[in-house]
C-alpha cells in the first residue's frame, strides 16, 4: 500500500481492511437462515451435555460459545481434546451430546479427526465454519457457515468476529432468548461505531513491554483470550489472557509496572468483580488500560447487551493492533513462524 494511500485513512494491510469488513460479514450473518434452522433443529432434541472443539482464535470463540450455552441453556460443557483421538487413539464415548466443532478454515487434520471420532462416538456433531465445503464441515452431522467470505491476513479477525456471533445467534435462537436476540441485531451497527475507537493510548503503554496482560470474566473471557493471542502474533509480544478471578490465584505476582494490562468489562454479573481487580492494580501503581463502566479509560461507546459487548470490543483491540504492527515496522499480514492453515494432529 502506498504513503499516499496510508495519509488518505484508507486500510494499509489486509489485516486493517478485513477488520472494517467486520459490521458489514456481521449483518450477512445474522439475515442469514441458517442460524435459525440450525437452532430449530438442537430444540427438538436432548443433550445430555455439550463438548466444544477449537484451536486458537476458534477455541476462544468456543469460551465465548460455552458461557452462552451454561447461562441461557443450563447444559454442561466441556472442552475437547484432538491429541485424545489423534495421538492416544481414543474414540470418546459421548453418545447422545452434542459435538461443536469452530474452525475458520475448516482443514486442521487435528478437528477433522476429532469431529470423526465424536460422530463414530454416538454425538450429533455441528461444524461452526466459513467454509462450507471444508473437511471439517463434511465430517460434520450439521453445518453452521459463518459467512465471513475469503479472509487473507494470517491473523484472523472478521471471521472470529462472525465466529462469536454465530454461536451466539444460535444460542439465542436455542434458548429463545429475545433480549439476546436483540442485542445481536443491533451488533453490525455498534461494531461499525466501534471501528471508530482509538485504543492508541493502550498501544503506547506496550511499546517497552516485556510481556503484558488482558483480562475480563464471564462473557468477557473468549475476548480476553482472543487479544491476548492478537498481541503475541501480530506484535510478537508474550501476552497473556487470564480471568479477573484467576488473576488472584497465583498470575498477580508476574503483573509490574512493565507489564501493562487491558483490563475488559462488560455490565453483568461480573462487573464488581473486575472493577476490584483493576481497583487494586492501580493501587499498586500498575498500568491499566479499561474498556468499559464508569471507570473506564479507553474510548466505549454506551453498554449494549452484556453479552455482545465483548464482541464489540474486539474491534477497537484489533485496530489498534494492526496500527501498532505497522507504526514497529511488522508486517500484520504474516507474522512470522505462522500460515494461514493451522495444520496440527
Amino acid at each position: 500500500m502506498s504513503e499516499d494511500a496510508s495519509r488518505s485513512g484508507q486500510p494499509t494491510s489486509l489485516m486493517a481492511s478485513e477488520i472494517a469488513e467486520a459490521p458489514a460479514v456481521a449483518e450477512a450473518l445474522y439475515v442469514d437462515g441458517n442460524i435459525v434452522a440450525r437452532a430449530a433443529e438442537l430444540s427438538r432434541r436432548s443433550f445430555p451435555f455439550v463438548v466444544i472443539c477449537g484451536r486458537g482464535s476458534s477455541g476462544h470463540a468456543g469460551v465465548y460459545l460455552r458461557y452462552l450455552i451454561e447461562t441461557r441453556l443450563g447444559l454442561c460443557v466441556s472442552a475437547s481434546a484432538p491429541s485424545v483421538v489423534t495421538s492416544y487413539d481414543r474414540v470418546p464415548q459421548i453418545s447422545g451430546a452434542l459435538f461443536i466443532v469452530i474452525s475458520q478454515s475448516g482443514r486442521s487434520p487435528d478437528l477433522v479427526a476429532a469431529t470423526r471420532a465424536a460422530r463414530a462416538g454416538g454425538a450429533l456433531t455441528l461444524a461452526i465454519v466459513n467454509d462450507e465445503a471444508s473437511p471439517v464441515a463434511l465430517a460434520a452431522d450439521l453445518v453452521l457457515p459463518i459467512c465471513a467470505g475469503p479472509e487473507h491476513a494470517v491473523a484472523a479477525t472478521k471471521t472470529v468476529v462472525n465466529s462469536f456471533i454465530a454461536g451466539a445467534a444460535l444460542v439465542a435462537h436455542w434458548a429463545t432468548d429475545h433480549a439476546l436476540q436483540g442485542g445481536l441485531a443491533k451488533l453490525p451497527t455498534r461494531l461499525a461505531d466501534a471501528l471508530t475507537l482509538d485504543w492508541s493510548a493502550w498501544c503506547d503503554d506496550l511499546n517497552c513491554a516485556p510481556a503484558a496482560f488482558v483480562t475480563g470474566r464471564g462473557h468477557g473471557l473468549g475476548s480476553v483470550r482472543e487479544i491476548a493471542l492478537k498481541l503475541s502474533e501480530t506484535l510478537r509480544l508474550p501476552a497473556f489472557g487470564y480471568s479477573a478471578a484467576e488473576f488472584r490465584h497465583g498470575p498477580r505476582a508476574s503483573v509490574s509496572t512493565m507489564t501493562p494490562v487491558l483490563a475488559l468489562r462488560q455490565a453483568d454479573a461480573v462487573s464488581q468483580g473486575i472493577d476490584d481487580l483493576v481497583r487494586d492494580f492501580r493501587r499498586a501503581n500498575l498500568i491499566v488500560h479499561t474498556c468499559g463502566g464508569p471507570g473506564g479509560t479507553l474510548p466505549w461507546l454506551p453498554d449494549g447487551h452484556p453479552a455482545c459487548d465483548p464482541i464489540t470490543m474486539l474491534l477497537p483491540a484489533y485496530c489498534a493492533i494492526e496500527r501498532e504492527a505497522r507504526r514497529r515496522g511488522l508486517d500484520p499480514d504474516s507474522p512470522s513462524g505462522l500460515t494461514k492453515v493451522t495444520e496440527t494432529l
